[in-house]
């Protein structure tokens, strides 16, 4: 398979370098991600800025990460799983509900859950849902807004996803201790 570069500030294109002193300021280093990233200043300051409009939301951090994760598991994205693994114990994410979406079980908290589940039809549906998808997701509590947000966390993790399988992205160090496997996020 073709070997991609994990650039640093010295190697990667001009026009990467300030998104790429930008994540060091957030995470403390250079992800793996963003440095494979990098090759494609685009691509890398598509992904920043599409995390950064996420992130503001009407979702809470813990509403978030389940639609990441829950993506993260269906594209089978190894590094993404322990990358919000990681992020999710930080932002303090309940350790059930982190369990569930590595092991693909339901979330003890039944909205929480219809937000997984609705996760799941967008994505495997490719954003073809039933109205019984639809309806079920409203009864929990949820909006036609969130519908749309569900995408847009669903429209990050492609771009994620699918260069951490193009690029064969190594997991970070500081992932290293939530690393994942697709045969963990089987369902039982």
């Amino acid at each position: 398979m073709t070997d991609f570069t994990l650039h640093t500030n010295d190697s990667a294109p001009e026009a990467s370098k300030a998104f790429i002193d930008a994540a060091k300021g957030t995470y403390g280093f250079l992800p793996n991600l963003l440095a494979g990233m990098a090759e494609a200043p685009t691509l890398l300051e598509g992904y920043m800025t599409l995390a950064g409009i996420f992130d503001k939301t009407d979702l809470s951090e813990t509403e978030r990460q389940i639609i990441l994760m829950t993506n993260n598991r269906l594209n089978g994205c190894t590094y993404c799983m322990a990358a919000h693994t990681t992020i999710a114990q930080s932002a303090k994410v309940p350790a059930d509900v982190i369990e569930s979406l590595r092991t693909d079980t339901p979330i003890a908290d039944t909205k929480l859950e219809a937000l997984r589940q609705f996760a799941i039809a967008v994505n495997t549906g490719r954003g073809w849902v039933d109205q019984d998808d639809l309806d079920e997701f409203f009864a929990s509590g949820y909006t036609k807004q969130t519908v749309l947000e569900v995408i847009l966390g669903t429209s990050l993790k492609i771009m994620s996803n699918y260069t951490n399988h193009v690029a064969n992205t190594p997991v970070d160090t500081a992932f290293q201790s939530n690393r994942w496997t697709v045969s963990d996020g089987q369902a039982a």
